[in-house]
């Protein structure tokens, strides 16, 4: 395992879930899970301790204090720290709650290995797939706020990247987009990174969030 190998922490209750999705991430190379807990409290004791993992896999459902604590702490002490909620329930109020607290991204409870490979690296590159029905919350709790446009308008988004940003809004993943405009998955990648750097966020809710706030789509 290299120095730069990819950290991931995981924080989740359930034992047999936890001790497979370790052993899932320490079989793949260039990453590494020398974190897994079973509480919040651990996963923070442990996060104040001096850790700072690439990615947290973070349950929602846990006893104690609950994931969405953790999220908030994870941006005060960790701020380039990605986090995936794992949630058994799609369409939950705390999926929401979560991303509003910071969380780039979620994947169902159980969900296949290679789609939770897939979701580690793609929240890396800042396109951890949000659904539908997550925009449309974020579109009804901005809706309700005064348009905010920034000095800078666009940000200067060329018609591609705006684009982009309207799929981001209705829930694509990386892929769909790609298979939406005919392009491929590396273009997109390309495409998001520069839509984070104009807009100054450094992921998918991020940018969602920000676009409808300021009426960017």
């Amino acid at each position: 395992m290299t120095a730069e190998a990819l950290t991931v922490w995981i924080v989740e209750d359930n034992r047999m879930l936890r001790r497979n999705l370790a052993e899932l991430i320490e079989e793949q190379p260039g990453m590494s899970c020398p974190v897994a807990v079973e509480s919040c409290e651990e996963f923070l004791a442990a996060l104040e301790a001096g850790g700072a993992p690439d990615v947290v896999l973070m349950d929602l459902g846990l006893p104690g204090r609950g994931g969405t604590e953790g999220i908030q702490r994870i941006q005060s002490l960790s701020p380039s720290t990605q986090v995936i909620v794992l949630t058994i329930h799609e369409e939950d109020e705390k999926v929401f709650e979560a991303i509003c607290a910071g969380a780039s991204g979620y994947l169902l409870k159980p969900s296949p290995p290679a789609r939770i490979l897939e979701a580690i690296v793609e929240v890396r590159r800042g396109a951890a797939p949000i659904n539908a029905f997550i925009a449309r919350k974020m579109l009804s709790m901005f809706g309700r706020l005064p348009a905010n446009r920034s000095a800078a308008g666009d940000y200067g988004l060329t018609p591609r990247e705006r684009e982009i940003l309207q799929l981001l809004v209705d829930g694509l993943t990386m892929k769909e987009i790609a298979r939406r405009l005919n392009l491929s998955y590396h273009t997109i990648g390309n495409h998001l990174r520069n839509i984070y750097h104009k807009l100054h966020v450094r992921s998918r809710s991020g940018a969602v969030a920000k676009a409808l706030r300021e009426d960017l789509v």
